[in-house]
């Protein structure tokens, strides 16, 4: 089979190319059509595992979700996972290929590009059409040299592309015209027209823009998507803004405080989605500099390079903060390298995500960690040990944990355990992502935090109805009969 292909390629980093794949995805899945979900290269902290065991961006995931399909290595095949400002883990369809610079990561496109391809021409052959992601903007003057993100990929596999623009931010018209203007000719006539994203007003106001664009382009305006407000769906990589919850609809109920610090290299903080949408909660991720407010729980996050983190919340003044929020009788939660943290010390003998050498930890919990090359990539089905409910997730780390400690662990799996529970049941840890997406589990964690009596939230429900309404925007808003055009006449047939 060789499918339909359809690119959506964004003026600007944000500018809605993972909400718009999401969107086509659900929306062709209701045309019953077989759809699949594609991102050559990202860039990345949060991330999750797939079915057949490998690695890939969180979005993809999440549009997997959206074309009704299980995730897969191939959809994302080339993940950057920075653990500095200069340096990232490479993963290559779903495996790490170690760490490199943005000079060696230059010379290794070749290969990555070969992996794009082969993983490319692999879902090409499982779906009636590809949805492709693009990454940042096709204008980068200094990326274009080998590139496999956007139109160098878009040329390599012969693929029609949609770019999208941001008009909240302002600047929609300069944007688009700009990017285009920017790209070679054959990529500029490679480009069936435009998307603007996150309007809110008259749109009759907008209608002279999009005529002028349409004159002075060539190209049509296939539609504009209004701003879509309380949208639950997992985020690419940038943290949420603001404190969540906060609101006069919660002021009459119990509330709990819960807050993140925002360490420098912070991965998977899709984490706490369920918990910044949870009526009981008000949630606050904390960055440098900013006041740290009084919480009923502080939970350390996952993050890619744990002993620089470690060494960031100890710069800060988070160890006296954490230490003094437990004597008056605080709860505190590591997931992941969070977990890591709360121990004795953390070693890096092989320099896995840094110099190598060792850090001591938090003291909270009596286990050691030590880094290993190859990554734990697992999703996991268990049991919440002290409540005995059902939860679930997934694992993504290079650390093997020891210590007296897990002998009081937090989840047992079929044959093993994982995390622990101090002896004082006032610290816990453990190295499983998504936790609170398991509704009986989130209730009994809000309920250890000092939640008496929480409300159960069907978070899962709650990210459906959002793809659903995604859908129903692209059908409302966009011209769909000629995005069908473009997919190819023979799609319906």
């Amino acid at each position: 089979m060789n499918s339909a292909r359809l690119m959506v390629q964004g003026t600007t980093s944000d500018a809605g190319k993972s909400l718009l794949v999401t969107a086509l995805c659900r929306w062709l899945v209701r045309q019953n059509i077989s759809v699949l979900p594609f991102k050559p290269q990202n860039m990345a902290l949060n991330s999750a595992v797939t079915e057949d065991g490998g690695e890939i961006g969180r979005a993809q995931a999440l549009q997997a979700l959206a074309a009704k399909q299980p995730a897969l290595v191939d959809m994302n095949p080339v993940l950057l996972k920075p653990h500095s400002d200069v340096g990232a883990q490479v993963i290559i369809q779903g495996r790490s290929a170690g760490n490199m610079d943005a000079q060696n990561f230059q010379h290794y496109k070749k290969i990555a590009r070969q992996a794009v391809l082969e993983s490319f021409n692999r879902l090409s052959s499982k779906a009636q059409a590809i949805i492709v992601e693009g990454a940042g903007s096709p204008a980068e003057i200094n990326l274009r040299e080998g590139d496999i993100a956007n139109m160098g990929f878009a040329e390599a596999t012969d693929c029609p592309v949609v770019l999208i623009a941001d008009i909240d931010r302002g600047g929609v018209f300069a944007h688009l015209v700009g990017t285009l203007e920017l790209l070679s000719p054959s990529e500029q006539a490679r480009v069936v027209g435009f998307v603007i994203n996150k309007f809110r007003g008259d749109i009759s106001l907008l209608q002279s823009g999009l005529d002028w664009l349409t004159e002075r382009t060539g190209k049509p305006v296939l539609g504009v998507l209004p701003y879509l407000m309380g949208l639950n769906l997992d985020a690419e990589d940038a943290l949420p803004r603001g404190t969540a919850n906060a609101s006069e609809e919660s002021a009459n109920r119990q509330q709990l405080r819960i807050i993140v610090p925002a360490i420098p290299r912070i991965s998977n903080h899709t984490d706490f989605d369920p918990l910044r949408q949870h009526p009981e909660v008000i949630f606050e991720f904390i960055g440098p500099g900013q006041p740290i407010p009084a919480a009923d729980l502080i939970i350390l996050p996952g993050s890619k390079n744990v002993r620089a983190d470690l060494h960031w919340l100890r710069e800060q003044g988070w160890e006296t903060t954490i230490l003094r929020h437990l004597r008056y009788g605080g709860k505190v939660m590591g997931i992941c390298g969070g977990f890591q943290m709360l121990g004795q010390q953390i070693h890096d003998p092989l320099g896995v995500e840094g110099p190598i050498g060792s850090s001591a930890g938090l003291a909270l919990l009596d286990i050691e960690t030590t880094l290993a090359a190859e990554k734990q990539l697992r999703n996991v089905a268990g049991l919440l040990l002290p409540a005995q409910v059902p939860i679930s997730g997934y694992e993504i780390h290079a650390g093997q944990s020891q210590g007296p400690a897990l002998a009081n662990p937090l989840i047992g799996y079929q044959q093993q355990t994982d995390g622990a529970l101090s002896s004082d049941d006032q610290v816990l840890g453990t190295y499983l992502h998504g936790l609170f997406e398991s509704p009986e589990a989130c209730q009994w964690l809000l309920q250890w935090a000092g939640l008496s009596n929480p409300l159960t939230l069907d978070y899962a429900g709650l990210r459906e109805a959002s793809i659903e309404r995604l859908a129903d925007a692209v059908e409302t808003h966009l011209d769909t009969e000629t995005l069908l055009q473009v997919l190819g006449p023979n799609l319906l047939r």
